[in-house]
């Protein structure tokens, strides 16, 4: 049965932690994910979990201690954010490669310059394509909820890949929310115990974990990696179906909101969902056939899904909380783009960066955005495909 709790976004992730109990928790601080290893501290010091908890001396150092424990067979996990997320990176890629399903918690927060404590997605979007599956939340409920559905798909034997649970630095970590915390007991039977088939210290057949992989097989290392990517996005599925099940809540690889007649439509992450739900609930009211999709799943991208969603609009806007440098738009904008490129009639499609270092997003901002849209669909002309929004010469 589940219990109704004030929480914020990092308290909650702790508290899914300490539900599933992992062997291993490897830390080091950085703001704003530092409240989760902080509160799993109490945890072992109120002796709450039994879970070996190594406070080491970088974000570099604590991947490192969770891969090796992963390698050993245990269940292991770690928090970071930011530059510390960026610190990790050669280790991002080690698990990956050596498909170890280590489970990290990242409070998404813009990168450094200059220096900004507040959130964008620039820190998880940087390592978009280190091999880690990516699942973002909108709100405290549903950060939570993918922390619980987590390790079942890291783990899946036809996965085996590490896991990012992204909430958003500050507005989800921070704030807090009513969210439903279910049993512990009941959390324990739905994730299951960590039963490797194969592991570094197992008495018969012992392995050697993180070879030199020469011409002659590096490349179908790679290419299972990428096969396991895409079987991740059924297991991510058939994961969500079983949660339902066991808790109520439905979740799919993304949410179409409003998207049943919608002939403009916006495709976003995270927070900022919420309030572009506002601005379509205004919209509809008038009239306007308004909708968006809400990613929850960014690795493995659910093309097709979303080819599906959006293949019967006329104007359709991606919102990036991040900037590619790619000079023509960001890293949602141009996986979109890819996944309508073979329709044979698509909506025009455009690409807005916003909020980047904390810069706000209104309900103004979102209608603004779909005001524009509605133009694109009257005229044919897109304009500027690729354009930032909410910055100070735009008198906001």
């Amino acid at each position: 049965m589940s219990t109704r709790e004030r929480l914020s976004g990092n308290e909650a992730i702790a508290t899914a932690m300490r539900q599933i109990d992992p062997d291993v928790f490897a830390m080091f601080p950085i703001t704003p994910s530092t409240e989760i290893p902080q509160y799993f501290a109490q945890y072992v010091a109120d002796g709450k979990v039994d879970t070996e908890f190594i406070c080491v001396e970088s974000e570099h150092s604590s991947l490192s201690a969770c891969l090796g424990a992963e390698a050993a067979g245990c269940r292991a996990i770690t928090a970071t954010s930011s530059a510390g997320l960026s610190f990790m990176n050669e280790m991002l890629y080690v698990a990956a490669s050596s498909r170890l399903p280590v489970v990290l918690a990242v409070a998404c927060r813009a990168l450094t310059g200059p220096i900004n404590i507040n959130h964008d997605y620039s820190d998880s979007m940087a390592e978009r394509d280190s091999g880690f599956i990516q699942l973002y939340g909108e709100n405290n409920q549903e950060v939570y909820d993918n922390y619980l559905c987590a390790h079942r798909i890291a783990e899946h034997p036809s996965v085996r890949l590490p896991l990012m649970v992204c909430e958003d630095g500050f507005i989800t970590s921070h704030a807090i929310e009513n969210i439903e915390i279910e049993d512990d007991e009941a959390v324990k039977r739905f994730v299951g115990q960590y039963r490797p088939e194969s592991y570094l210290l197992k008495k018969k057949h012992p392995l050697a974990v993180g070879p030199y992989g020469i011409s002659s097989y590096y490349m179908e290392a790679r290419v299972a990696q990428a096969e396991a990517m895409k079987a991740a996005k059924q297991v991510i599925l058939e994961v969500a179906e079983d949660f339902e099940k066991t808790f109520g809540r439905r979740y799919g690889l993304f949410e179409a909101y409003r998207m049943e007649d919608a002939e403009y439509a916006t495709v976003l992450m995270g927070s900022s969902a919420g309030t572009a739900k506002a601005a379509v609930d205004s919209l509809r009211k008038d009239g306007i056939k308004a909708g968006l999709i809400k990613l929850r799943v960014f690795r493995p991208f659910p093309g097709e899904e979303l080819k599906e969603a959006l293949k019967n609009c006329l104007a359709v806007a991606v919102l990036d909380k991040s900037e590619g440098f790619s000079g023509c738009g960001g890293p949602v904008f141009s996986e979109t783009a890819g996944a309508l490129i073979n329709l044979d009639k698509k909506p025009k499609l455009i690409d807005i960066v916003y909020g980047l270092g904390g810069r706000d997003f209104t309900v103004k901002h979102a209608l603004d955005v779909y005001e524009r849209l509605m133009k694109i669909a009257d005229t044919g002309e897109t304009g500027p495909v690729y354009s930032h929004m909410g910055v100070r010469s735009d008198g906001v």
